[in-house]
């Protein structure tokens, strides 16, 4: 029996008995599952990194407003489908003051966090066109999304960009949208799992290109303002997040409350489409919905099917938020900026025992910290390394499961890793280097 922070025979009997073939392709939820199930064995805790979930508690102003509205009977009434009337106002307010984009409030539709919104997403964008067939995801990236289009039969295309960074990534993108085959581009900004942070100048090429092919740019804006190399919490002052909204008519944005808000329990975000996208008319949505219009088919066809409206008390803890951040009295990025703060220190304790940061550079720069970042062992695969940090009680997620080229790579998020457990992720990878090196 190996000597390990984590009984040996436990780790190596939970992994057996979880029927995965491999941990190579393993899911997050499985692996939440998979350490779940050794934790309640061994009475040992992990240090987890392999799901993000937000690691600090809700502002009171939603919690407060939530409240308020229960005592105001709203359970007992159906939200309206197209959401709280304030807070539509108030997402295209924040829009305007945090990306400089206009919004009609109409195109703001709150949904069952982000994930809906893309759902909702792929169920018309994907069905405007009969001769296109579905996304291309511009990788790494969330890997549920890619579960969605298969859950809807759609296909997908994708490739990383780490190497098509720069003027590099026109050339590489325009050889998918030649085929005339894909409706919609995804891609998060700042991008799950790895960090990478798109330039204007790339984003415009994105917006650009998606223009000339008549393609729909979805933008997973789940980390909204979340680069802290850059000050983007002050409403109305540049710098501005940068958007494809910049450079295309054609978009829809995905905004979370989840990471930025750390308001993952009450499952609410918000879809925005742009006004031009919002108007459009394709005769093909026919086949699916009752009108042609876009912002039509998108809330009375795919939202309706899919959970006929927003739980109301989410809403309006999500509107006082947003109300809050936008007349400058919640600065929610000096909450976040901790995440920052713990990336900076877990990245250095895994780099002095041995590993390596996977996607170390953002084009010319360092990497930011922040939510996510990603690491490797020397001689390991992704799935190897993996299964030899759980004796050591560690998790992760690997970067297979995201779209990566990086085989060898896995996905550390920093969410769940206070302050004070810095200290046991430091004496189990010293251990672990130990063992290994």
């Amino acid at each position: 029996m190996r000597n390990t922070p984590i009984d040996s025979s436990v780790v190596e009997a939970k992994i057996k008995e979880s029927d995965l073939a491999s941990l190579d392709n393993a899911s997050i939820r499985e692996i939440v599952k998979l350490v779940n199930q050794i934790e309640r064995e061994t009475g040992e805790k992990y240090v987890r990194m392999e799901m993000g979930v937000p690691g600090l508690p809700s502002p009171l102003i939603g919690i407060e407003a939530e409240k308020a509205a229960l005592d105001d009977g709203v359970t007992s009434i159906y939200p309206n489908i197209e959401g709280l009337h304030q807070l539509k106002e108030e997402t295209s307010r924040f829009i305007k003051l945090f990306l400089d984009v206009d919004v009609h409030p109409k195109g703001c539709i709150p949904t069952v966090g982000s994930l809906m919104g893309g759902m909702a997403s792929f169920l018309v964008v994907n069905r405007n066109d009969r001769t296109k067939e579905g996304t291309l995801f511009i990788d790494p990236g969330f890997p549920v999304q890619k579960q969605q289009i298969k859950v809807l039969g759609q296909d997908y295309m994708s490739f990383d960009v780490y190497n098509y960074r720069g003027e590099k990534l026109r050339a590489k993108l325009e050889s998918y949208l030649q085929t005339g085959k894909v409706s919609s581009i995804l891609y998060s900004n700042p991008n799950n799992p790895s960090w990478m942070c798109f330039t204007d100048d790339e984003l415009k090429i994105i917006g650009e290109l998606a223009t000339k092919y008549d393609a729909t740019v979805i933008e997973d804006l789940a980390y909204f303002g979340m680069d802290f190399r850059k000050q983007y919490g002050r409403p109305g002052q540049p710098p501005y997040q940068p958007t494809v909204a910049k450079h295309c008519d054609n978009y829809i944005l995905l905004i979370s409350s989840s990471k930025a808000f750390s308001y993952a329990g009450q499952r609410v975000g918000m879809l925005v489409i742009s006004d031009h996208l919002y108007n459009r008319r394709y005769p093909d949505l026919r086949r699916y919905y009752t009108s042609d219009l876009f912002g039509h088919a998108i809330v009375f066809g795919a939202l309706y099917a899919l959970s006929a409206g927003v739980t109301h008390t989410a809403q309006y803890g999500l509107h006082a938020m947003l109300k809050a951040i936008n007349n400058g009295e919640y600065n929610y990025i000096e909450d976040v900026k901790e995440y920052g703060e713990r990336a900076r220190m877990m990245k250095q304790m895994f780099i002095v025992n041995g590993f390596n940061i996977v996607y170390d550079t953002d084009i010319d720069k360092p990497i930011a910290d922040g939510f996510y970042f990603t690491i490797s062992f020397p001689g390991m695969s992704s799935g190897e390394l993996l299964e030899n940090l759980l004796y050591y009680g560690i998790s992760a997620i690997t970067l297979n499961i995201t779209g990566s080229d990086r085989t060898e790579g896995l996905r550390a998020c920093v969410s769940q890793i206070p302050r004070t457990v810095l200290p046991v992720l430091s004496e189990r990878l010293q251990r672990f280097y130990e063992d290994f090196k």
